[in-house]
């Protein structure tokens, strides 16, 4: 079993370096970019590679390249600039005199119908808390909690979430959006079953949305046919009035889409249409102070219940 590294032997200006000739293909344009000596930049990388007992870099005629080890060796040092630079923030939050920030990661159904009146009157009562808030999909936010780049989530139900402290958030009704020339436009309720028959547009990535609704494509044994998928909520309103297919969306995040394109809501009989969001925080670990009053304040405005 190989011995562990030694803290001493790695320095923020080596991981510094090693991130820039990875991301250059070159040790020359990386010891440049770090303010080195040529030499001295050679001498560190070996040291690096020393201290961590593997082969990180390739070289050869054709530049630098990174070794499996080596791309491994990359995510952590990228993880610890992005922590250290967390650190450098809250600091001068504090010199600055706001004395706390909250990491809070949401999907979009959350962040576009529930969270922007929640947090407005959170910050209200509390303007000495700064919270960050980046839309993720819902499974890039539970890996953010487990990895610790995120303080609070906001995700999906049907999302896995080994690690987290769960709790219920709010509840969304899916429905089906169409352009009034579609036939689906005559039907009020319709089951999930018989929208496959149509062409759909759909969020692109692997969306929990999207997840959901595949699933419950295969549970039908009919093949979901995707014609477009887009990254947002109001660039599928737009396909879908553009005639391009159907799409199931949160209602309450597109109601002002709904009438500014005059799309046709179709609600969906299927139980999964009411979906839950949930919001988490890391298993064993006490959340800061600051994200501790921010669950407090956010926990209310969900169901009291545990979540299944």
């Amino acid at each position: 079993m190989s011995s562990p590294i030694n803290p001493a032997r790695v320095d923020f200006v080596t991981l510094r370096l090693f991130c820039a000739v990875a991301q250059s293909g070159s040790i020359t344009k990386g010891a440049e970019a770090c303010h080195l000596a040529l030499s001295a930049a050679s001498r560190r990388l070996s040291d690096f590679e020393a201290a961590t007992g593997s082969r990180l870099l390739e070289r050869s005629a054709q530049g630098i390249a990174l070794t499996p080890a080596g791309h491994v060796a990359m995510q952590h040092a990228m993880r610890l600039f992005q922590g250290f630079e967390h650190f450098s923030s809250e600091l001068k939050d504090y010199a600055s005199g706001v004395r706390g920030h909250v990491r809070l990661w949401a999907n979009m159904s959350a962040l576009t119908e529930f969270l922007p009146a929640a947090l407005a009157t959170f910050l209200a009562l509390h303007p000495d808390i700064r919270v960050e808030v980046e839309e993720q999909l819902s499974g890039d936010t539970v890996r953010a909690l487990v990895d610790g780049l995120a303080d609070v989530g906001v995700f999906a139900e049907n999302t896995p979430a080994y690690g987290l402290d769960v709790v219920p958030f709010q509840t969304d009704e899916l429905v089906v959006l169409c352009a009034k020339g579609h036939p689906l436009a005559r039907s009020r309720r319709v089951d999930f079953r018989s929208c496959l028959a149509h062409e759909f547009v759909g969020l692109n990535r692997s969306s929990s949305l999207l997840e959901l609704t595949s699933r419950a494509a295969e549970q039908a044994g009919i093949a979901m046919r995707l014609r477009v998928q887009v990254r947002s909520f109001d660039a599928m309103c737009h396909m879908i009035a553009a005639g391009l297919g159907i799409g199931v969306v949160p209602l309450a995040a597109c109601e002002a889409q709904v009438k500014a394109l005059g799309l046709k809501v179709v609600r969906l009989r299927d139980a999964w249409a009411t979906r839950r969001l949930l919001m988490a925080t890391k298993t064993g670990e006490a959340p800061s102070p600051a994200a501790a009053l921010l669950v407090q304040h956010l926990r209310p405005i969900g169901a009291l219940e545990h979540p299944r």
